[in-house]
Parts: C-alpha cells; sequence; structure tokens
C-alpha cells in the first residue's frame, strides 16, 4: 500500500528536479483513490510564467489526465506550503486534502500567513496536513538558496591573479558531501583569498567543534559528524585545500599564517552572533594531531577538550584528489604536506561513539 511519505517522496523527487533545472526546488504530485494521476514541478523561469509553480503544473496535468477541471476526490502532495494563488487554484478544483512539506512563513496560504483553507466564506472545504518530510523539503530549499547566495559571492569576489579555485563540479561526484559550504574572504590576515567552511547544527547546540584536517586533507574528513546530536561543526578547509581558494605560492603556507587566519574567522562569527563565546571541542584527523597541538597552544583558552578522529572508513581516493585538477593547485601541498596514502575519515559508528565522547567531556548529558 502507497503512504502519505511515499506520494510526498515522489514530490521531492520532481522538486530535485526543479534544482536541477535552476528552478526554486518545489515539486507536486496528485493522486485519486491510491494512484498517480499527475506531477508537477516549480516552472515560472523556463515557461516565462508567474502561475507556474508545481502545484498548478501538477493541476494541469491532472485535468488534462482526467478530462475535467474539477477534480473532485484527488489528494495533492506537495513539498512547500501552498501560496495563496495555489490554494485558490486548489479549492476551486475541489481537491478533497492537500498535504504539504515545509511551513512557508513568507507566503503560506495554510495558515502560515493566511489560510484560505478555513476561510467559512468560500463554498468549498479541502482538508489540510501540513509537516510531512518536512525536514527534507527545508534542506532542499534551504541549500538551493545556499548555493545561488555562493554563487552570487562568488561572482561579486572576483579570484585573485595570484591563486586558483577548484571548480564545484569536481567535487559533485562524492557521496556524503552535505551542505553546500559557506565562505569568508574579508578577514584582516586572509588577502582577499577565499575561505569555505562548513557550518553544521544548531546554532545552540550545547557542544560546538572546531574540525581540523590534516596536511593534503579537507573537510570531507569529517562527513561522517554531521548531523550528530548535541553538536554543531565547524569544519574549514584550510586555504589552499579543499573547496577554498589555492594560492600559487608556496610560500604563502605558514601554519602561524592559517593559525591566526582560524582566530580572526572565529572572533568574526562570535562579533557577528553567529558564535557564543566560551571554549570549542577541537576535533582532528590522525595526521593533523601536531597542527592540532601548535593550534591549542596558539589559542589555549579557545579549545577544550582536543581529540583525535577515527580513520576507518573506507578509502575514497577520489576525494583527496579533487581538490588538485593540476599542479597549479598544488602551492599547500608542497608547503605542508602530501595527500595522505590512507585517509577516509570515521565510519558511522566510529563517528557516533566519538560525538558521545565530545558530549560527556563538554559536560552534556542529554539526548
Amino acid at each position: 500500500m502507497t503512504t502519505d511519505a511515499d506520494w510526498m517522496a515522489l514530490a521531492l523527487a520532481e522538486a530535485r528536479q526543479a534544482a536541477e533545472a535552476g528552478e526554486v526546488p518545489i515539486g507536486a504530485v496528485l493522486v485519486k483513490d491510491g494512484r498517480l494521476v499527475a506531477s508537477g514541478r516549480n516552472a515560472p523561469i523556463a515557461l516565462h510564467d508567474p502561475s507556474a509553480h508545481a502545484e498548478v503544473n501538477a493541476l494541469r496535468a491532472g485535468g488534462a489526465a482526467l478530462g475535467n477541471y474539477r477534480l473532485d476526490g484527488c489528494e495533492l502532495f506537495v513539498t512547500l506550503e501552498p501560496c495563496a494563488m495555489c490554494a485558490g487554484a486548489m479549492l476551486h478544483a475541489r481537491l478533497a486534502r492537500v498535504v504539504f512539506g515545509a511551513a512557508d512563513p513568507k507566503t503560506g496560504a495554510a495558515g502560515s500567513v493566511i489560510d484560505l483553507f478555513r476561510e467559512s466564506r468560500l463554498n468549498h472545504r479541502t482538508a489540510v496536513q501540513g509537516g510531512l518530510l518536512a525536514a527534507e523539503s527545508q534542506a532542499l530549499l534551504q541549500n538551493f538558496f545556499q548555493a545561488r547566495r555562493c554563487a552570487a559571492r562568488e561572482a561579486a569576489e572576483p579570484l585573485r591573479d595570484d591563486a586558483l579555485r577548484t571548480p564545484d563540479e569536481r567535487f559533485a561526484g562524492l557521496a556524503d558531501l552535505g551542505p553546500a559550504p559557506r565562505q569568508v574572504s574579508e578577514l584582516p590576515s586572509q588577502r582577499g583569498w577565499r575561505m569555505r567552511y562548513l557550518d553544521e547544527g544548531p546554532r545552540d547546540a550545547p557542544c560546538t567543534c572546531l574540525c581540523l584536517h590534516g596536511p593534503g586533507e579537507w573537510r570531507y574528513f569529517f562527513r561522517h559528524l554531521t548531523g550528530a546530536p548535541g553538536l554543531r561543526l565547524l569544519a574549514p578547509d584550510l586555504i589552499g585545500f579543499g573547496q577554498s581558494d589555492k594560492p600559487k605560492r608556496e610560500a604563502v603556507h605558514q601554519l602561524e599564517w592559517h593559525w591566526r587566519l582560524l582566530a580572526e574567522w572565529l572572533a568574526w562569527l562570535e562579533r557577528t552572533q553567529q558564535l557564543p563565546p566560551g571554549p570549542l571541542a577541537l576535533l582532528h584527523s590522525p595526521g593533523a594531531a601536531a597542527w592540532a597541538a601548535s593550534l591549542a597552544e596558539t589559542l589555549p583558552a579557545r579549545f577544550a577538550p582536543v581529540m583525535a578522529v577515527p580513520d576507518g572508513a573506507a578509502p575514497v581516493p577520489d576525494a583527496w584528489h579533487a581538490p588538485f585538477p593540476d599542479r597549479g593547485h598544488e602551492a599547500a601541498l608542497r608547503a605542508l604536506g602530501p595527500i595522505p596514502k590512507r585517509a577516509s575519515g570515521p565510519t558511522p559508528a566510529q563517528a557516533s561513539a566519538l560525538a558521545q565522547r565530545v558530549r560527556e567531556a563538554m559536560g552534556y548529558f542529554g539526548p
């Protein structure tokens, strides 16, 4: 038997296709008597049509399939709370039920801003349920808009002549890469070079961790730690590695400069109210043990505890070569150390056990 969650999963698949086409990732499916009637995804850009929302496209396709503009007995599953236009179209179509994923606090017409479905003066009642697979729907939207903001910043922040930037396509095939990274380029010691970093987990998490990769590595090493309960991860790609900019000169890559830059970055996060004051857990790959000791010595009041992250996952050699498409990108490797012969990161089980150790070391014993 097909469940509501199954239908919403199909709507999410439509939303992903919308994102791939450059549209805001919203998808919808129309169902009647337990069978799929039609589907739709956002397409206002491609169709030059402000009404081409996922819901409207699904309703149009459903009307054509059933040969009727009335869609009595049909149910619509959509990944985002409908706007007023779409809610009106659903009521005119006489839908029996609407199920949506994430709420829309800006334009939602099913309770967030207004609730057309509860308007007693209208002559049709459609049952509404919200919140089904809401986290998945919200993550699609957040990742889409974050990637657009990153692209806009890149366009506004041209690469310096003395550096290179690894194309994002080099990282596209990596499993478990996680959300699009954030970036910063305005720190005093940064010289205009972009540093990309992962900021994953709630800002008010009881335990915040700085994840430090070693020579030849990057934040991908910590991929299985994302989503650990009670933890917020700050995982930068040091400049010269991963998805950060890569200065062409080896002389740039002095550890004291990297530690000064990390200190400025943490202070910037505090100043912009993105990071509360207080100690952080410093998690490091085995290859970064000496680096972690040096960083902790440079900032003795900032880090407690300092812990090594196990390295037991299956090898992913493409991950470590991805940031370096040619010799021009490899100045940091020549200055600080080559790509490790084996660096894979923790297994999910190792990551879970480490997260528990971090929580206990920082005095957090909640769920």
